[in-house]
């Protein structure tokens, strides 16, 4: 007998006999695009862009990196939030989705991403130039590192189970 291939639900999910489980399809998104797929590359990228910003004051010392730090992590949270509520809806209308624990996990972490986001943007609207160091770059690594935990989970969600990617329903 070979091993089931990582492309079934039986490989992927010990429950997929449950019909539920097949109902992966989008709840939110605008003609047939998900809002939350849309939404995660702007905080994803601006997370990372802060990071490049306060390793360029830390190396330069030019205030202007301060500034780019300070508006890329303040967007990132505010779009962060949207893709947040997004993704919380589509976790709890669609029961495929609902039902899976990693999809819980994805939440919770980027649930404390989006904590870290705010506080990141918080402590640097006192005064950005002096928040940059030293930690202005602690939390923008640790806003980096968490956002690579959680586009990892995300996107196992999506490539593993086909979460949200349309399709399962004739």
């Amino acid at each position: 007998m070979s091993p089931p291939r990582p492309d079934t639900d039986q490989a992927l999910d010990p429950l997929h006999a449950e019909k539920v489980l097949s109902d992966t399809d989008t709840r939110v998104a605008v003609a047939g695009h998900p809002i939350h797929a849309m939404l995660v590359a702007f905080p994803i990228s601006l997370t990372m862009c802060t990071l490049g910003a306060d390793l360029f004051y830390w190396w330069t010392g030019d205030v202007f990196w301060t500034r780019v730090a300070l508006w890329a992590i303040g967007a990132a949270f505010l779009i962060g939030l949207l893709a947040g509520l997004s993704g919380t809806v589509e976790l709890l209308l669609v029961p495929g989705i609902r039902t899976r624990p990693p999809s819980w996990t994805h939440f919770v972490i980027a649930v404390a991403l989006l904590s870290m986001l705010g506080a990141n943007f918080g402590y640097r609207l006192g005064g950005y130039e002096e928040a940059v160091l030293p930690f202005g770059v602690l939390l923008s690594v640790l806003c980096a590192g968490f956002t690579g935990l959680t586009g990892w989970h995300g996107g196992k969600l999506v490539f593993d189970y086909r979460l949200g990617a349309g399709g399962s329903k004739s």
